[in-house]
């Protein structure tokens, strides 16, 4: 189904869980996300959308925006070799547990700074975690998500078929503690 079909019954389902987020908790196994799923053709469309509608509520965290502060941390050169010595562990490199900061790190640290500012955290951009290792349940499931005044609301490039959701069309994901907007 397009956009024009498709964007305003997903927009009205996002707000009336926004506005009974007692009921969440319940839907989502205990979890405190909403996933917003929808084409990814059609993300600038939808994030448009709900910048228009959300823009002095929300705090929207642009992950493309996180990934790029996270490689300049360093040189290029540096994240290149670093990257090049883990490349088939990316999780090492972008959701470690060790003290250095990685991008998992900073996405999380930006979700809280939402909601210390009363904002409702809604992640953008999410397509440039394919391939880090950080999947949509670890930020879900992440203990300072699971204890937000407000609930995460995920934008997720996917497609639905035969009832499992596909991370941009093809990476079977979880929707796990979450409630699905579809």
């Amino acid at each position: 189904m397009s956009f024009i079909a498709n964007h305003q019954q997903k927009f009205t389902d996002l707000m009336f869980n926004l506005e009974n987020q007692e009921q969440l908790k319940k839907q989502a196994n205990g979890g405190n996300s909403i996933i917003f799923s929808y084409p990814p053709y059609e993300e600038y469309l939808y994030i448009q959308k709900a910048k228009e509608i959300y823009r002095n509520k929300v705090e929207f965290i642009d992950i493309s925006r996180l990934f790029v502060n996270f490689i300049d941390q360093g040189t290029w050169e540096e994240f290149r070799d670093y990257y090049n010595d883990f490349r088939s562990s990316p999780h090492l490199v972008f959701h470690s547990d060790d003290a250095d900061i990685d991008l998992f790190d900073l996405i999380i640290s930006e979700i809280k700074i939402a909601c210390e500012n009363d904002r409702i955290p809604f992640l953008i951009r999410t397509g440039c975690l394919l391939g880090t290792g950080i999947d949509n349940v670890n930020i879900m499931e992440h203990p300072v998500v699971m204890g937000l005044a407000h609930p995460l609301v995920v934008f997720y490039p996917s497609i639905i078929e035969n009832s499992n959701l596909y991370f941009l069309g093809f990476k079977s994901a979880s929707n796990y503690r979450c409630i699905l907007i579809y």
